[in-house]
């Protein structure tokens, strides 16, 4: 896919690090000029430029919990290049934990920045997607489909983001934008390094035995990298991947056991 996103604008909530870093990095050198969004500025995206034969990455500093945020990213990107052809919607981190001792604030974060800033981010973006036929792709987790009383929090947002997605796809049949979803499984961020923390936490279990733990229960022989997503993630925004729409698709190494 040598440069097949070259002059492709691609906004990636959530790209100053981990999953989202990963793809902003994977659309780079595919040529794309990435926006990269961040609650504080983030050094960490200042090297998606590679060797310099990349187009280095506009920090869009902004919190996406409040709407105002997400309209400052937009702003900046509609009067920069007046133009979007992927938006990549990977912001979020809800926290894992038991139910009796997680408080209405832990809920309410999680619903604000991942649910509601990929909602408000979707609403904004998308006329100008529709005008380019460009493409969405939400990374939601695993979650969605595997309901766990340690990951209330999370299971709910994910599943609510699930089904936001699946019915913006129907929208994007109209309009011509392509919208799809990845499931992450447990992939090697300190993102999941904090979720072993939390759940060590709840459990009162060492964070070793929860990582051995959680391995041994989904089968896997490794925990994913992120960049196994990203790969997933260019190739659903490509012009091969045009007729795949409204789908999830889990990157987990089998770790969802149930069909769907």
């Amino acid at each position: 896919m040598a440069n097949e996103f070259s002059g492709k604008i691609v906004v990636v909530a959530g790209g100053s690090g981990g999953i989202g870093r990963a793809i902003a990095a994977g659309f780079a050198a595919e040529g794309a000029q990435t926006v990269v969004t961040a609650h504080a500025h983030a050094d960490a995206a200042s090297d998606l430029g590679g060797d310099g034969s990349w187009l280095r990455p506009d920090v869009c500093v902004g919190d996406l919990r409040q709407e105002d945020g997400c309209k400052a990213v937009f702003d900046f990107v509609a009067q920069r290049y007046g133009r979007c052809d992927i938006l990549v919607n990977a912001a979020g981190a809800t926290r894992a934990g038991a139910f009796l001792e997680q408080s209405s604030q832990d809920w309410q974060d999680g619903f604000a920045l991942k649910f509601f800033g990929c909602v408000n981010l979707c609403r904004l973006f998308w006329p100008l997607l529709k005008a380019g036929k460009g493409h969405v792709v939400n990374i939601i987790g695993g979650a969605a489909r595997t309901p766990d009383f340690g990951f209330l929090v999370g299971g709910s947002v994910n599943a609510a983001m699930h089904n936001f997605t699946k019915g913006l796809s129907g929208l994007g049949k109209v309009d011509g934008v392509n919208v799809n979803a990845i499931l992450p499984g447990l992939i090697e961020t300190p993102r999941i390094e904090q979720l072993f923390t939390q759940r060590a936490a709840a459990s009162g279990r060492s964070i070793e035995e929860v990582r051995a733990e959680q391995i041994a229960k989904d089968g896997l022989s490794r925990l994913g990298q992120p960049e196994d997503v990203a790969g997933l993630a260019l190739f659903l925004c490509s012009e091969r991947a045009r007729h795949i729409q409204g789908t999830a698709i889990a990157v987990d190494g089998g770790g969802t056991p149930g069909v769907y």
